[in-house]
């Protein structure tokens, strides 16, 4: 609950114009109780899905997220925390609001190229040591503002590396300032083009990719 509190708040954060605040970029050389797993992921893909008693078809984009566990851990808990946000401010966190079909739909289309492919309803959180244990996931998120230029997507929970910042105004009892725990984060930014109204044809394309805490 903290971790997603705290993603939600520094979210709000860098989307404040007013905000000045410094954040933490993640370490060049990891220390030697830290892990990144490794992560290949797809292009954002559309999918619609037809619900009883509705006339048009839900829309829905999905990226399929490979991990594997190159440290020398030989399990890692992997507790994905996964947002999309737009240039026009709209937050969206994965699988809320996510239909089961549109994830059967997804792993039926992916079947011959991932036949294990998993959604974030899974149990097992530990992704054990080398490549024959790479686990692969579809990340699901409901359609988002037709007005958006650009997107941001974040999965978080793909490292232990971790940082402590304090908020630029919000005080605890002690009347010090608060602490935002930041996690190292997986961001990819996207371009957004196309006729909003011609929406099953918008292209996006991958402009950024880098890693954040956040």
């Amino acid at each position: 609950m903290r971790t997603i509190f705290g993603a939600l708040l520094v979210a709000a954060l860098l989307t404040a114009a007013p905000v000045s605040i410094g954040y933490p970029t993640p370490a060049v050389v990891q220390k030697i109780d830290q892990w990144t797993l490794k992560t290949v992921y797809s292009q954002p893909e559309q999918i619609t899905l037809k619900m009883p008693g509705e006339q048009a078809p839900r829309r829905f984009w999905y990226i399929i997220l490979s991990v594997t566990n190159e440290s020398p851990q030989e399990a890692a808990e992997f507790y994905p925390v996964c947002q999309l946000i737009t240039d026009t401010f709209q937050v969206i966190p994965a699988d809320k609001k996510v239909p089961p079909g549109v994830f059967e739909m997804a792993k039926q289309k992916h079947h011959g190229s991932y036949p294990f492919l998993e959604s974030l309803d899974f149990k097992d959180h530990r992704v054990f040591q080398g490549k024959d244990n790479t686990r692969t996931f579809a990340i699901i998120w409901p359609d988002f503002d037709m007005k958006a230029k650009q997107v941001d997507l974040f999965v978080g929970g793909l490292s232990n590396e971790v940082a402590v910042v304090e908020h630029p105004t919000l005080k605890d009892e002690d009347g010090s300032p608060k602490k935002i725990f930041l996690q190292k984060t997986l961001h990819l930014k996207y371009a957004v083009a196309g006729d909003e109204k011609l929406r099953a044809n918008i292209k996006i394309k991958e402009i950024k990719k880098d890693w954040v805490m956040r």
